[in-house]
């Protein structure tokens, strides 16, 4: 049974809610642009006109203008969801009961933008360069969460390899779902870790 992604989210401030709406507009703004006139073609601050912000703005919450694309909401709601599972549940159960607060339910529009934004990153040359910075880093963060949840240093081997793995399940289904449009990301996702979990039978 699928639970709801707005009731297992954790709570937010005013701030933080006010936040995360420039965040997404600044974004939404981006995307269509990118659509509309080309990912090249396009300067941050032609997307600040567009969000009615000034370039500064944008830059304080994209450092870059591949993190126009990179960047998403999604990543400190996964870390908190994930943290806030018992601390006696395994780390691949974790990250599936994570993924099921954060993404089941996910509104059309959120899920459409996500779509678009997967599909920039396997058409654009500078998207794809920049996305092994982004792997690197993601397979540390996930690191230092495994690490803390089963008592390792996070720099140990098979602390680091799991979370390889984790985000290789991630980096799968996110392939297959530009594949395929109409593909469901997050069941995608939920399928993934669970082959993970039952050892990857082929």
């Amino acid at each position: 049974m699928k639970s709801s992604s707005r009731g297992n989210r954790p709570p937010v401030g005013l701030r933080e809610r006010k936040k995360a709406k420039t965040f997404a507009a600044i974004q939404k703004h981006a995307l269509r642009l990118f659509r509309e006139q080309g990912y090249a073609a396009t300067t941050v601050e032609q997307v600040a006109e567009a969000a009615e912000v000034s370039p500064s703005t944008v830059f304080r919450y994209f450092p870059t203008k591949e993190a126009l694309v990179l960047q998403d909401l999604y990543d400190p709601m996964l870390v908190a969801a994930f943290e806030a599972q018992p601390p006696d549940v395994p780390p691949i159960q974790a990250l599936r009961c994570a993924v099921r607060a954060v993404f089941a339910d996910l509104p059309a529009n959120e899920a459409a933008q996500q779509q678009e934004r997967l599909a920039l990153v396997r058409t654009v040359p500078e998207l794809r360069a920049t996305l092994l910075d982004e792997f690197i880093r993601t397979i540390q963060q996930i690191a230092n969460l495994v690490a803390a949840r089963v008592g390792r240093p996070a720099g140990d081997y098979a602390v680091l390899t799991l979370s390889g793995a984790l985000i290789g399940v991630m980096f799968a289904a996110m392939i297959a779902a530009t594949d395929d449009p109409a593909a469901d990301l997050y069941a995608l996702m939920e399928d993934g870790l669970a082959h993970l979990e039952a050892g990857l039978p082929l």
